[in-house]
């Protein structure tokens, strides 16, 4: 097993951070107060999760230590890592009101149950107690050399007795012995009452808690809650999307000068009308009677007025009279000539009303084709006036048509998307609400039974009392029955566990100290002492250099046969776990640990000596600077 990377969301001082992983010995180094530590605890607790306490205790918890700096809203981050070919990632929501935690198997795409059996297979068969007290190493405890010494000794007592760096035998005995004296204690006159009375208690407490209202619901409003979130997302996305083509379009639309589908109806149909206007406008130019209409009238004109003139010239009687009138008749010249003249002013006057109209028609045409110009050279991008033109704009109009009735359809759908959303949200409040509502209660309900398991512990302690002295005789003897065995247990381990903890830890201790020393024994009174080619030195007489070494060697003992049975080991990890070492132990350290452990190890430190000896020394490692 391997850890890849870290993603801290926020955790402490960290915001946005990510601290990738290589295969191997990767050495961290940071200043103090860089944040190492910070990273130590981030790691424990993306693998076993942060618990807050309750009371006082939370005062200096790790829950309330490690809290963001910054946005205290995101305590949350990811540690993706690598187990049995697979990379899976864990992620973690720290937040009291918000706990989370997600398990996402990488390499085949697909979120996991987090149950426990699989969880124990990423953390190798390790509890959070056993992680803190093998492979999790902090900086060693040895300010003096007595503490250093009962340090160990406790530490080698537990681990030869239980197994476990976590149990302790002698407190369990003195927690029998407690026991055993409550129960001496507790011959009292008035058991018999304090029965009754408390079985009362019980019964109504039962019932209390038996009332539908402490059902447990979290789990679906929590999963309903999860579902509103999901298809709150979902349609704000679609949203999201038909606002952006909502606004694309209706851009084009307004660089078309257009707004809605009305007003490109409105276009369309004066584009339509002035095409009309303009081909019967050519039309009519084009006829070649108006062309020649005007010099004809122009020309009757003249001759009007010519002849008028010639009759007024020839006097009252000529030729023409008499060959047009047959008869005598008073018809004077000027008479003659001035209806002439008066025709052909008149026959002028349609000649220029003809002229008139021909250059009005032309103007009317002209313009007629600029609107049009512009119209198709703003749509169509070509000023040629044309059926086919004519034909492309319609069809360039009807395209804005159906673009507008897209948008308003889009619109809707948005304004549709609105309200579902506005719903979901309503929903997803309302499931916060009554998920909040179940917390409490079943908060008070643990409280509940939390006092019901007390009065059930008192009534069986009670209904011990009330056996007469065979009975608490019994008791006793089954308490002094538990403590024999315990201590039959104790020694069992201490021959099995106990020798492979001492075998392991000395061949451990051989190789960290340099071969100083080569192993340890334990006597029957667990006192410790190290071998040596000429005597056994006591723990008391070592140094605290080594007693640092011979501590480190006990937890890795301890963490290879805790994991004897897990196919992969988990990483090592220290924080400036050897600043009291001196420059010889930390070279024969760093050689034994990239030899003798064949994980990923890493190594939070505050030096630049780890990187400098590992460089020096040719083993290859990874920095990574904080």
């Amino acid at each position: 097993m391997r850890f890849i990377e870290l993603q801290i969301k926020g955790f402490g001082k960290f915001h946005d951070r990510s601290i990738p992983f290589q295969d191997g010995l990767n050495v961290v180094y940071g200043k103090n107060e860089a944040g190492k530590s910070t990273i130590h605890t981030f790691i424990r607790g993306m693998l076993f999760g942060i618990q807050p306490m309750r009371g006082k205790a939370s005062k200096n918890d790790l829950y309330n230590k490690y809290e963001p700096w910054e946005n205290s809203g995101t305590y949350e981050g990811a540690l993706r890592l690598e187990h049995g070919g697979h990379i899976y990632r864990i992620e973690r929501t720290f937040l009291k009101t918000k706990k989370e935690f997600c398990l996402i198997d990488e390499t085949l795409g697909k979120s996991l149950p987090p149950d426990k059996a699989l969880m124990d297979e990423l953390l190798c068969g390790l509890s959070e107690t056993a992680y803190n007290n093998t492979i999790s190493i902090g900086q060693l405890k040895c300010a003096t050399d007595a503490g250093m010494v009962s340090e160990l000794k406790n530490y080698i007592a537990n681990m030869n007795n239980t197994g476990n760096m976590a149990l302790n035998i002698t407190k369990a005995t003195d927690f029998l012995k407690a026991q055993k004296k409550e129960l001496e204690a507790q011959l009292v006159p008035e058991a018999a009452r304090s029965y009754t009375s408390l079985l009362g208690e019980i019964k109504a407490l039962e019932k209390e808690i038996s009332a539908p209202e402490y059902v447990n619901q979290l789990p679906a409003y929590q999963q309903m809650r999860a579902g509103a979130r999901t298809q709150i997302e979902e349609k704000q996305a679609e949203k999201e999307s038909l606002l952006q083509k909502v606004a694309r379009g209706r851009q084009v639309l307004s660089q078309n000068q257009f707004t809605d589908i009305q007003s490109i109806q409105d276009y369309q149909e004066r584009t339509q009308d002035v095409y009309r206007d303009y081909q019967g406008t050519k039309a009519s130019s084009e006829k070649t009677s108006r062309r020649f209409f005007p010099i004809a009238i122009f020309l009757l004109a003249a001759c009007c007025f010519a002849c008028g003139a010639y009759f007024y010239t020839l006097g009252e009687w000529n030729p023409i009279t008499d060959l047009l009138f047959d008869y005598n008749v008073d018809f004077p010249a000027a008479a003659v000539f001035a209806v002439m003249a008066v025709l052909s002013a008149l026959l002028c006057l349609a000649g220029a009303l003809s002229l008139w109209k021909g250059k009005r028609l032309k103007k009317e045409l002209a313009l007629s084709a600029q609107v049009l110009q512009e119209s198709f050279s703003r749509h169509l991008g070509d000023k040629t006036i044309s059926q086919e033109a004519m034909d492309a704009f319609l069809a360039r109009m009807a395209e804005f048509q159906r673009l507008s009735a897209a948008m308003d359809k889009s619109e809707e759908n948005i304004a549709q998307l609105t309200s579902d959303i506005s719903a979901l949200q309503e929903k997803q409040n309302s499931c916060s609400e009554i998920i909040e509502k179940q917390q409490k209660l079943q908060w008070e309900l643990e409280k509940k039974l939390e006092i019901l398991s007390n009065y059930k512990t008192q009534m069986e302690v009670l209904r011990r009392t009330l056996a007469e002295n065979d009975r608490i005789s019994q008791e006793i003897a089954a308490i002094d029955l538990a403590r024999d065995t315990m201590t039959e247990l104790s020694a069992s381990i201490r021959d099995s566990f106990g020798f492979y903890l001492n075998k392991t830890a000395s061949e451990l201790i051989g190789g960290i100290t340099g071969g100083i020393y080569t192993s340890m024994s334990i006597d029957e009174n667990l006192n410790a002492f190290m071998n040596t080619p000429s005597k056994l030195v006591p723990l008391e007489q070592v140094s605290s250099g080594t007693m640092d070494q011979i501590y480190l060697a006990l937890r890795l003992a301890a963490a290879r046969l805790i994991q004897n049975e897990a196919k992969e080991q988990m990483p090592l990890v220290f924080d400036d776990s050897f600043v009291l070492y001196d420059e010889d132990r930390l070279r024969s350290a760093l050689k034994w640990l990239s030899s003798a452990y064949p994980g990923q190890i890493i190594i939070f430190t505050c030096h630049q000596r780890e990187a400098q000896m590992l460089t020096a020394n040719q083993i290859p490692y990874t920095l990574i600077t904080i």
